[in-house]
């Protein structure tokens, strides 16, 4: 089974450290946090510096958020971070069976309950803030 990657939680992570860290976040110290290869850490550093998240400050280090906490919600997250084909949660298997009843109807039927799915999964993501995910570990 296909999960959604961990780029969503290690992002998660790097803007919550971000959030209550007094020190400068650099990439080490982000990896060292999250336990995984600073290499990654630029990656996914990357990505919410391109969705208008973090401001990184190469060679000096350190990273800043540019938006309030409250501002910021799971939804924006992970739609900087997932890449997900032509907006699609959920993929279908390539050519069932046209001569099957069940092969040439199953993505008709199914669509539209996999689209309301992602729908409510992205209400829900757009519901929680950065700071209200916070203050449930400070």
């Amino acid at each position: 089974m296909k999960q959604i990657s961990s780029r969503f939680s290690i992002a998660v992570h790097i803007l919550s450290l971000i959030a209550v860290s007094s020190k400068d976040c650099t990439g080490d110290f982000i990896a060292g946090s999250v336990n995984t290869n600073p290499v990654i850490i630029r990656r996914i550093m990357g990505m919410l510096k391109k969705a208008g998240l973090v401001d990184v400050r190469p060679g000096v280090g350190g990273a800043t958020l540019l938006k309030e906490l409250d501002e910021i919600t799971l939804l924006d997250v992970y739609r900087a971070v997932e890449v997900i084909e032509e907006g699609q949660l959920f993929n279908f298997h390539d050519e069932p069976n046209p001569d099957c009843p069940v092969g040439r109807n199953i993505e008709a039927a199914l669509r539209s309950e996999l689209d309301a799915a992602q729908s409510a999964m992205e209400q829900r993501l757009a519901q929680v803030s950065l700071s209200r995910l916070i203050a449930q570990f400070e």
